[in-house]
């Protein structure tokens, strides 16, 4: 204010000087004095103008929004334009920082695996991610704006989103819900801001599944170890309250051992599915001789054969072919409880007279190859694909005769996804079945050449 005015006193002074020396130079009864004050006059009047003006050009500025223009400088406006144009850049700045930030928020929103939806308060759409965009099929810039209630016309979420009660998540069928390939949602609003919602969906499919295989796999443990418990009840009860001769009671006996012995099988094999899904993967640093593991399996094959029909001889053909000497690396315990069950499965699903082929062979790219082959009944094609399935049978009255516990297949393959070996099957009613597994060449090796790296490395 004191620069503001000095500057007025000082055009003042000037046009006073100017007035008084005009004024002296015309007569008058007070020489100059009239001037003088004329002088003081339009000093004011030239000093308005000018802080007028400048007054005016810092208005214009204002109002173009361009604060990188410059404006009146020094005075009272220059501080005041400078002062506005570092003000209105800090506000610039936070407001482009909010951008920033709002914009690093709908970015993580959009990578989101759930799908977001914003609606205002009639239910339009605002907003929304890719991920609800798959789920309800919809189109950026084609259904901002539109009603959700248009584009989800699912009965269930139009009920829902009628009742206003939003406490609980809806479950509904997804877009591309099919019969044969069920997709299911979980929905849910959310209320926010000043009548908004927010609208959060989930893929839950793979829950669901995961949730019916938890009921049928509790529903057929039950089913398995009830069925012996209930048989070795009854003996229980006949032996208790019934003279039985010796003969009987040794025949109940054996059968009640019979049935003991399906549930050890049972609870083995749950315990050892239970291992593989718990432990980590087995590494390439152990080593296990596949003619080892032949020779056992042969042992292995005639005991089971023998077992299966007493009193026949030979009651299987079985041909075991061991020339190929290569190892694989991986556990030896697991492999051995796959190759085992694919062995024993072809021994108990192969009638006597008939054929079981077991090959052991090293391929040119530098994979191997498992097989086990037989001359039993075969397998419709539309269960090739469950067979690996817990508890999945395609006789179950068969299965019960031939004692399978229903696990030996998913036992292998999970053995087979932890080696990183490939499962293969191949069958046809009356051609009998094929099994085979496929080892990667990082994980086999001859014998031969790890004989020689041991020769070199001594």
């Amino acid at each position: 204010m004191f620069w503001r005015a000095l500057s007025l006193l000082a055009i003042q002074g000037a046009g006073g000087l100017v007035g008084w020396l005009a004024g002296s130079r015309t007569p008058s009864t007070l020489p100059g004095l009239e001037g003088a004050v004329v002088g003081l006059v339009l000093g004011a009047l030239v000093w308005l103008l000018i802080d007028t003006t400048r007054a005016r050009r810092w208005l214009l500025w204002l109002r173009s929004g361009d604060t990188s223009s410059a404006t009146a400088h020094g005075g009272l406006w220059g501080e005041v334009s400078d002062r506005t144009r570092r003000l209105l850049r800090l506000r610039e700045q936070a407001a482009q920082d909010s951008r920033t930030r709002l914009q690093d928020f709908l970015e993580a929103l959009q990578v989101s695996p759930s799908g977001v939806m914003l609606l205002e308060g009639q239910g339009r759409i605002e907003w929304f991610n890719q991920t609800a965009a798959a789920h309800f099929g919809l189109d950026s810039e084609r259904d901002l704006a539109q009603q959700v209630g248009n584009l989800v016309r699912e009965p269930g979420f139009a009920a829902y989103f009628a009742g206003h009660d939003y406490r609980h998540e809806l479950l509904m069928p997804g877009r591309e819900n099919t019969p044969l390939h069920p997709v299911k949602l979980s929905v849910q609003l959310h209320r926010y801001g000043e009548g908004r919602l927010l609208m959060l969906s989930r893929d839950v499919t793979a829950l669901q599944q995961a949730e019916a295989q938890r009921r049928d796999f509790i529903a057929n443990v039950s089913h398995e170890i009830r069925t012996p418990l209930t048989v070795l009840a009854g003996f229980v009860e006949t032996l208790q309250s019934l003279d039985l001769s010796a003969e009987e009671r040794k025949r109940y006996l054996s059968l009640m051992a019979q049935q003991a012995g399906r549930m050890q099988t049972l609870v083995s094999d749950l315990l050892t599915l239970s291992k593989l899904e718990g432990s980590p993967a087995p590494g390439v640093d152990h080593w296990v001789s596949v003619p080892e593991l032949m020779r056992e399996l042969e042992e292995e094959a005639s005991a089971l054969s023998a077992v299966l029909h007493p009193g026949v001889q030979l009651a299987h053909r079985l041909d075991f072919d061991t020339s190929m000497q290569w190892e694989v690396a991986g556990s030896a315990n697991e492999l051995r409880s796959a190759m085992s069950n694919l062995l024993s499965n072809a021994i108990r699903y192969t009638p006597a007279g008939g054929a079981v082929r077991v090959r052991a062979q090293l391929s040119s790219d530098g994979t191997a190859r498992f097989s086990v082959a037989d001359t039993g009944c075969g397998i419709a094609p539309e269960h090739l694909a469950r067979l690996t399935q817990r508890f999945y049978r395609v006789d179950h009255s068969r299965s019960r005769d031939s004692g399978g516990t229903g696990l030996g297949l998913a036992i292998v393959k999970h053995v087979a996804q932890r080696h990183g070996v490939e499962l293969k099957i191949s069958s046809a009613p009356g051609k009998g079945s094929e099994f085979a597994m496929i080892f990667p060449a990082s994980r086999v090796r001859s014998l031969s050449r790890c004989i020689a790296t041991r020769l070199l490395s001594e």
